[in-house]
């Protein structure tokens, strides 16, 4: 049992003030794994008053010098990179090996793309030629409140930190209780880089208690969380009162628009996508619009290959899918299964229950539904789990109507050999992100989402740009 019960606040770990214990469960066993201290208003307002006293001295070092830094944790992650995966995989479920080739390098992948974006931000800018005693300063926004899932832990940690570091700003960071361990051990690597004391603070919590008085606190200017809609409506009412920055990263229910003329590894590339850590993606492609004229062959093929994704422990090496995270995840899914099958829709694979020879763990069957109409609840909800819709349209105007009828916005796909059919449907398609023929996006591209999906923009010169305020100055001296 790992009992991880301080937090880390002004550069120590430090007992709580105000906490209760709270048991980590490992989703593959559904016993207690560690062992963590929940904070209460005393932690958060320790924290954020270490962030706001730090917040002058960190902000006005030089840039280079915060980059060097940045650098200095990925050196701690290079170094314990292992223990970085059998973290994730403990906490969250995520199979080993997709710990260990996914989840864990999600923090070098982001912090040496925040690096390379990090050179090209101008922190003093001509306004233009028309106003030569003008400039645009770019400053950081001060203290900020960062709340991250549990789904993808590494990747939104340093989606969040890395960034806010490298503009300036001192912070907070109240990670998951779900999937606090990876948190605590990127907090050492903060640490053992030499960080200054107070610039980066930890603080576990729920989301009714650190997450809300985050919201709240006066001292804090921005918030930046992922997570589910209904915790991100909270948020943004919370944090109204002291009219600070919220940027939301949130949910989704992604189209994978499939045409005739997809290659011929299309259906495959989307069923694995969708069905991938264990369904827990935000982008996951879990409408699948398939043209009519492929229809019957497309959900015969998206059955099979469903019915073959093996379901396994997460300590266990292979290609398997993991549990969910926890017993409420999955009796969430388990329900909307349940639902689908009264809406009428047609189950080709997968179901209700455990998967066969298991009765522990929370895995849910890779399920797929065909005849599947957009107005059903499994089309429309958010489902969270290893769980595809399958969609007939019948043209290209019916294709993007189907795909725009959701309360979502994140990343839509497309599968055509016809690029200028491909160009249209990206400009047409209402989501922040759209992914063509299985090409992923390329290091440096803004996430983000339109609509329920939030409206943050994370990665690249973006993700900066968000803890960044923006100063008009005139009468600048000549240079």
């Amino acid at each position: 049992m790992i009992e991880s019960r301080n937090f880390y606040i002004n550069g120590a770990w430090v007992p709580p003030v105000q906490a209760h214990d709270y048991h980590v469960i490992d989703p593959s066993t559904e016993d207690a794994c560690a062992v963590i201290s929940l904070g209460d208003q005393a932690d958060t307002d320790a924290a954020v008053a270490a962030a706001k006293a730090a917040f002058p001295a960190w902000a006005a070092t030089d840039p280079e010098v915060r980059a060097g830094y940045v650098k200095g944790i990925l050196a701690q992650y290079e170094a314990r990179v292992e223990e970085m995966a059998e973290a994730i995989s403990l906490e969250m479920g995520a199979p080993i090996d997709m710990a260990r080739s996914s989840q864990a390098p999600c923090l070098p992948w982001h912090l040496e793309s925040s690096l390379a974006a990090f050179k090209e931000i101008a922190w003093i800018r001509p306004l233009g030629p028309h106003a030569p005693n003008d400039r645009i300063a770019m400053e950081p926004i001060g203290v900020v409140g960062l709340i991250t899932p549990w789904n993808w832990p590494m990747n939104q940690v340093t989606l969040k930190v890395i960034p806010a570091l490298l503009a300036g700003c001192t912070m907070v960071l109240k990670p998951s209780e779900e999937s606090p361990l990876s948190s605590l051990l990127f907090a050492e690597f903060v640490h053992d880089a030499g960080v200054p004391a107070g610039v980066f603070n930890l603080v576990n919590g729920d989301g009714a208690g650190v997450g809300s008085q985050l919201s709240r606190h006066e001292d804090v200017a921005m918030i930046s969380f992922t997570g589910s809609t209904r915790a991100g409506k909270a948020i943004s009412a919370a944090a109204a009162e002291t009219l600070k920055r919220v940027t939301l990263e949130l949910g989704g229910k992604g189209a994978n628009v499939i045409f005739a003329d997809a290659d011929e590894k299309a259906v495959k590339r989307g069923v694995i996508h969708c069905m991938n850590n264990s369904g827990q993606s935000c982008n996951a492609p879990t409408r699948m619009l398939v043209e009519r004229s492929i229809y019957d062959q497309t959900v015969e093929a998206a059955a099979e290959i469903a019915k073959g994704i093996t379901v396994g422990p997460a300590s266990e090496p292979g290609r398997h899918i993991g549990p969910v995270v926890n017993k409420t995840q999955w009796t969430k899914i388990q329900d909307m299964i349940e639902v689908g099958i009264n809406e009428g829709a047609r189950l080709v694979a997968g179901g209700p229950g455990l998967p066969e020879g298991m009765n522990r763990g929370y895995y849910v069957r890779p399920t797929v539904f065909a005849d599947v109409t957009n107005d059903m609840r499994i089309a429309q909800e958010e489902i969270f789990g290893p769980v595809l819709s399958i969609i007939p349209f019948d043209d290209e105007a019916d294709a993007v109507k189907i795909a725009n009828d959701t309360p979502y916005g994140l990343t839509n796909y497309v599968q055509s050999e016809d690029g200028d059919k491909r160009n249209r449907m990206a400009r047409a398609l209402r989501s922040g992100m759209v992914e063509m023929n299985g090409k992923g996006r390329g290091a440096g591209s803004p996430f983000g989402g339109v609509k329920m999906s939030g409206r943050a923009r994370e990665g690249g010169v973006w993700g900066i740009e968000e803890f960044l305020e923006v100063k008009a100055i005139s009468g600048w001296a000549a240079e």
